[in-house]
C-alpha cells in the first residue's frame, strides 16, 4: 500500500471565553479504500486541563457546511450518505477524537473536520463554547484497486530445515485489520504482527514458517489479504527446495578412496614380499649351481 499521507495537521483556535488556545491536529491526507474501512486520527487540547467526556461533545462535519454532520451523537442529525457508517473511536476525555469510517463510498472524499463542544451535562444543549476545526480537515484519496501483498523470503529453501514467508499489506483501518490465508501451513504455523507506521497506516503481518521436503520443489505458495468489506489480492512465489547438504557425500567417496588406497598398498606389501623370496629363492638356487659347477672344474 503505497500511502502518501502526510503528517497530522494542527489548528489552532482561541476560546473567547478563556482566551486559550483550543489545538486540533487531524490527519491531513489519508488513503481509503473504496468498500473497506479508513481510520482518522485526531487529537485535541484545550485550556484547563482535560476534561470528562460527559462534558465534551465531538462531531465530524463535511467541510464547513453548517449541520452537514458525518458523524454525531445523536444519529438523526447525521446525514443520511453517512448513517450508520461512522464511528467516534477515540475517548474525547483522554483528548482522542479518532473517527471509523465503514463501508467507504468513492465519495467519501472529503473534507472531513473536527468539531468539539462543551456540555454541562450528557444530552444537554451545548455552551456557547464551540470549536470547529474547518481550516485543517482530513482528505481522503480513494483507491478502487486493492493493494496486493507483499511477499519476503530467501530466494532458496532447503528440505527439512525451517522456511519462513513474510506477508504483509499496508492499509489505514486498524480497527478492522485485513486477513490473511496461505494455500498451505496450520494456524500454528502462522503468526500475525500489526505495525503502527505512521500517521494513520499500518502494516499488518502474516509470517509462515514451515519445513519444506523435496515434494515441494517448484510448487507455489500464496498469500491472500481480505479487507474489511469483502475485497481481496494475492501473490505467490515459487519455492526452489535444495537438497539437504550432509558430510555423507564427502566422507563416503575419501573412505572409499583410503579403502581402496590401504587394499592396493596391503595387495603391493603382499607382492612385493612374495618377489623378495623369489629373488632370494632364484638367488639361493643361482649359488649352489655356481659352488657345483666350481667343484666339477676342479676335477
Amino acid at each position: 500500500w503505497r500511502n502518501q499521507t502526510t503528517s497530522p495537521q494542527t489548528h489552532v483556535i482561541y476560546s473567547p471565553v478563556f482566551g486559550e488556545a483550543w489545538k486540533a491536529s487531524v490527519v491531513k491526507n489519508i488513503d481509503a479504500l473504496v468498500d473497506s474501512c479508513v481510520v482518522l486520527p485526531c487529537s485535541f487540547s484545550h485550556p484547563g486541563g482535560l476534561l470528562p467526556s460527559s462534558r465534551l461533545r465531538g462531531l465530524w462535519l463535511r467541510g464547513s457546511k453548517k449541520d452537514s454532520f458525518i458523524y454525531s451523537e445523536d444519529e438523526t442529525m447525521v446525514m443520511d450518505a453517512f448513517k450508520g457508517r461512522t464511528k467516534m473511536l477515540g475517548v474525547l476525555g483522554k483528548s482522542n477524537c479518532t473517527l471509523e469510517i465503514n463501508a467507504v463510498k468513492d465519495h467519501d472524499n472529503g473534507p472531513l473536520c473536527f468539531r468539539i463542544e462543551l456540555v454541562k451535562k450528557p444530552n444537554s444543549p451545548p455552551t456557547p463554547e464551540k470549536f470547529s476545526f474547518v481550516e485543517d480537515c482530513a482528505e481522503l484519496k480513494m483507491l478502487i484497486e486493492t493493494p496486493k501483498p507483499e511477499l519476503h523470503h530467501s530466494n532458496t529453501a532447503v528440505s527439512g530445515t525451517s522456511y519462513t514467508v513474510i506477508c504483509s499489506v499496508r492499509h489505514t483501518c486498524p480497527s478492522r485489520v485485513p486477513v490473511f490465508t496461505w494455500n498451505r501451513g496450520s494456524k500454528d504455523d502462522i503468526v500475525e504482527i500489526q505495525k503502527d507506521i505512521h500517521s494513520g497506516i499500518w502494516e499488518t503481518q502474516s509470517i509462515l514458517t514451515f519445513i519444506p521436503n523435496e515434494n515441494d520443489d517448484h510448487t507455489d505458495i500464496i498469500c491472500t489479504a481480505t479487507f474489511s468489506g469483502g475485497k481481496s489480492s494475492k501473490s505467490s512465489i515459487k519455492l526452489n527446495v535444495k537438497r539437504k547438504e550432509t558430510y555423507y557425500h564427502i566422507i563416503i567417496p575419501v573412505a572409499v578412496a583410503i579403502g581402496t588406497a590401504v587394499t592396493f598398498g596391503v595387495i603391493c606389501v603382499f607382492m612385493l614380499k612374495k618377489y623378495k623370496n623369489r629373488i632370494a629363492e632364484l638367488q639361493s638356487r643361482e649359488g649352489s649351481m655356481f659352488n657345483r659347477l666350481s667343484r666339477m672344474s676342479r676335477r
